[in-house]
C-alpha cells in the first residue's frame, strides 16, 4: 500500500478548492469536524457503558451477590436533576392552584351571602 505524500495533499487540496470553492471549505471543514467529534464521543459512550456494566458485574460477584447501586454518570445525575425541577415546579403549580381555589371558594361564599342579604 502507498502513502499519500505531500504532493498528493497538494492536489487533493487543489481538487477541492476548486470543487467547493473558497467560502465554502471553512464550513466543510467545520462539519466534517463535527461529524468526527460526535462519532469520537458516541464510540467513547459505548465503550465506557460496556465498562461499566463489567465494573457492576465484578462488584455484584466480589460482595457475595450483594445488591450495589451502579455509579451515577454524569448524565443520569442531569436526568435526575430535570426531573426534581420538573417536580418542584408541579409541587409549586399545585399549590398555587389550591391557594386560587381556595380563595374563588371563598370569594364566592362571600357573594351568596350578600345576594342573601339583599
Amino acid at each position: 500500500m502507498s502513502t499519500i505524500g505531500i504532493p498528493g495533499l497538494i492536489l487533493i487540496l487543489i481538487l477541492a478548492l476548486v470543487l467547493f470553492g473558497p467560502k465554502k471549505l471553512p464550513e466543510l471543514g467545520r462539519a466534517v469536524g463535527h461529524t468526527l467529534r460526535e462519532f469520537k464521543n458516541a464510540t467513547r459512550s459505548l465503550t465506557s457503558d460496556d465498562d461499566d456494566e463489567d465494573e457492576a458485574k465484578r462488584k455484584e460477584q466480589g460482595k457475595d451477590g450483594a445488591a450495589k447501586a451502579a455509579a451515577v454518570t454524569e448524565k443520569d445525575a442531569l436526568d435526575r436533576e430535570k426531573i426534581e425541577r420538573e417536580i418542584r415546579e408541579r409541587l409549586e403549580r399545585e399549590r398555587i392552584e389550591k391557594e386560587i381555589r381556595e380563595q374563588m371558594e371563598l370569594e364566592r361564599s362571600r357573594m351568596e351571602k350578600e345576594q342573601q342579604k339583599a
